[in-house]
């Protein structure tokens, strides 16, 4: 067996999301599994959240047709404000019983229906300029409640570390782990994240490691920044990140993310992420590196890299694994039918 399956968010193949278009590049790349975000099928560009019965009858043939599996349900869960403050941005505040019985609980019906075994999620959004450590207790207790809605339906509910948001550091996303004490929730390491918010690549490595204990799988994206990293301006809350300005995403390896250090440690962790995510639901569990390269451009929610970009940065990612000794999942021969 393997010791990583990869993955990818196939939605940054193509600018207009064409549902087909992403499946027929990210099949012609080698990939079997691929994660969900945007896709479009002939009625404008959706959200996967917004995905009605017919367009999710549709997604299964298509998947079928192209002998694609989903690893995971890239939703945009969490990425609400946490209270409802007027702080100055665009974010949008949901009541939470609302958001439960609507949105989390959509995505939940999603998954199953595509048979995806995880669904990424974030950590709400704490009001701008202030210290995200004060929300932890509130924000555990409602991510406790959104993996709770999950495990009902057998799904693992991983939680990506990401910049503006009260899990904007791998110590906070621990944090809101352990306080939460879910047995299906678990952590997302993404590199570029951590970059993106000033942390050099040791401090990247630092930030792996307090995720360690609580990792369900990886995204993989890298980012080199015009200057050396100078400390983490998001620790404090105080600074807000311009995500929409982020233009220096590199190809894995190329850029601060740690994953020359990250990729061997992850294999020796390989039995305890799978040991985690069995405990957490996933009765055969693989573990995987889900390429989300942004090489084009990156954003609030989500990114484009084009399909010869997706293509670059999935082979810069298979050298990586081979020069790290990580083996890895594509296709290959015979064909399935």
């Amino acid at each position: 067996m393997s010791d990583v399956v990869l993955t990818g968010f196939c939605d940054e193949v193509c600018a207009d999301k064409n549902l087909e278009r992403q499946f027929a590049v990210a099949s012609a790349l080698g990939l079997e599994w691929i994660s969900l975000r945007f896709f479009d099928l002939g009625q404008g560009i959706k959200n996967i959240l917004a995905a009605t019965d017919s367009d999710l009858q549709r997604i299964d043939e298509l998947l079928t047709s192209y002998g694609l599996r989903v690893s995971s349900i890239g939703s945009p869960l969490g990425k609400v404000k946490l209270l409802d403050v007027d702080d100055g941005t665009s974010n949008q505040y949901r009541p939470f019983s609302d958001y439960l019985a609507g949105e989390v609980n959509r995505i939940s019906q999603i998954a199953k229906v595509l048979q995806a075994p995880l669904v990424r999620g974030f950590s709400f959004y704490h009001p701008r300029g202030s210290n995200p450590s004060l929300h932890l207790a509130e924000a555990a207790a409602r991510l406790r409640e959104l993996a709770a809605r999950c495990a009902q339906d057998s799904l693992v509910f991983g939680l990506e570390v990401e910049a503006n948001l009260i899990g904007q550091t791998g110590d906070l996303v621990r944090e809101l782990v352990e306080l939460a004490a879910a047995p299906n929730l678990v952590s997302i390491f993404d590199g570029a994240n951590l970059v993106v918010q000033g942390l050099s690549a040791s401090e990247v490595w630092r930030q792996y490691l307090a995720l360690r204990g609580t990792l369900g799988w990886v995204h993989v994206k890298d980012y080199l920044p015009p200057t050396a990293g100078t400390g983490n301006p998001g620790s404090s809350g105080n600074q807000h990140l311009d995500e929409e300005s982020l233009d220096a995403f590199v190809p894995a390896g190329l850029g601060d993310a740690a994953y020359r250090q990250v990729l061997p440690d992850l294999k020796r962790e390989l039995p305890a992420i799978r040991d985690r995510l069995q405990k957490a639901g996933w009765s055969q569990p693989l573990v995987f590196l889900d390429l989300e390269p942004h090489l084009r451009r990156g954003g609030q929610f989500g990114g484009f890299s084009g399909p010869d970009g997706f293509g670059v940065a999935l082979r810069y990612l298979c050298r990586l694994l081979d020069q790290t000794g990580v083996s890895y999942r594509l296709r290959d021969w015979p064909l399935t039918r």
